[in-house]
């Protein structure tokens, strides 16, 4: 078995170890692909060396096959093409007996929190597993998971089919989220500086406009015949995105915020007691947006093979990052790691 370690200052080893055999109720993978997301590249750049345990082998959007199965697993195959719901909860907490365990008050995030999937083989808890259908490949399974962020932030928004979005921020997610919405039958428009994101969202099949370029407001006022985006999906960070949220979104509209904000916003109170505007949190994903996704690719809805901008071995993990850094033309770097 070979595994990266992230060892800090953007640098990664490569380790030989043992292969871990599965405890009752796990499963041992034979790691197939591995994508590098936008918090991956947060701990390469070393702003999470508090959280991640150095040196640490991190990664989480992972489809693999299943290799080895514990005891008292039921329901999976040696064999069976599988992707990670990457989160552990702990069960007890009252938000776990609620009912949401991916907001659990003990959530640890695997990848980031407890060691990933930048390996060769990784043991998990098979409640983490979900299959893939024979028609969705490896590398597709393996942009499951940030399909399931966007699969979550849409399901939060109650969007329904004839509405007008907004997605602020073209990158990845962004582009998912715009994916997911247009596979939902809304109207979508895309506000991203960026022209080849743009571009990228003009072959999805959505509206782009630059929104340095051109007055935002002004434009969805337009092109919502006066009457403002119905959701917006706040998926950028950046300061002029949150004051661009409360001004587009008409009497009524919500507002899902999906980018993590490094220092705390200021946000316009006033539109929201003046249209009633709802502000609705969306963290990571529930089973149900992995069993959504898998589904939105299995049927050919949406294509996630022209998000894969690269494909690189194990080995080459380090140049992997390091050509995703400050690429804005990336969408999906994705990590071969020798399961097929």
């Amino acid at each position: 078995m070979v595994a990266a370690r992230y060892i800090g200052n953007k640098g990664f080893d490569l380790v030989a170890g043992e292969e871990q055999a599965p405890q009752a109720g796990e499963v041992r993978l034979n790691v197939g692909y591995v994508g590098i997301c936008g918090t991956d590249m947060h701990i390469y750049h070393g702003v999470m060396d508090q959280r991640v345990s150095i040196p640490q082998t991190i990664g989480h959007e992972i489809s693999g096959v299943v290799a080895e199965i514990g005891a008292d697993v039921t329901g999976f195959i040696v064999g069976e093409k599988v992707v990670v719901r990457p989160l552990d909860w702990c069960g007890e907490c009252p938000t776990c007996n609620a009912g949401h365990t991916h907001i659990c008050q003990n959530l640890k995030f695997m990848g980031i929190d407890t060691p990933g999937a930048f390996q060769s083989s990784w043991t998990v808890k098979a409640r983490t597993l979900h299959k893939l259908p024979a028609g969705v490949d490896l590398q597709q399974g393996a942009l499951v998971e940030p399909l399931s962020v966007a699969c979550h932030d849409v399901r939060r928004s109650r969007l329904v089919a004839g509405e007008k979005v907004v997605v602020l921020g073209g990158g990845p997610i962004g582009q998912l989220v715009a994916a997911v919405a247009k596979s939902v039958g809304a109207e979508v428009l895309v506000s991203e500086p960026n022209e080849s994101r743009r571009a990228f969202a003009d072959e999805l099949g959505v509206k782009s406009v630059n929104p340095i370029e051109q007055d935002l407001a002004a434009y969805v006022d337009e092109w919502t015949e006066t009457k403002g985006a119905d959701v917006v999906f706040e998926v950028s960070g950046v300061k002029p995105a949150i004051d661009a949220m409360t001004q587009i979104a008409g009497r009524r509209g919500r507002i899902v915020m999906v980018a993590i904000h490094s220092t705390k916003p200021e946000i316009d109170l006033f539109q929201f007691f003046w249209k009633e505007l709802e502000l609705l949190g969306a963290r990571v994903y529930e089973a149900e947006d992995f069993d959504w996704a898998i589904e939105l690719i299995a049927s050919g809805q949406i294509d996630l093979k022209p998000f894969i901008s690269s494909v690189s071995p194990l080995a080459e993990i380090g140049t992997a990052f390091a050509s995703m850094d400050g690429n804005p033309e990336g969408m999906k770097a994705l990590v071969s790691c020798g399961a097929e």
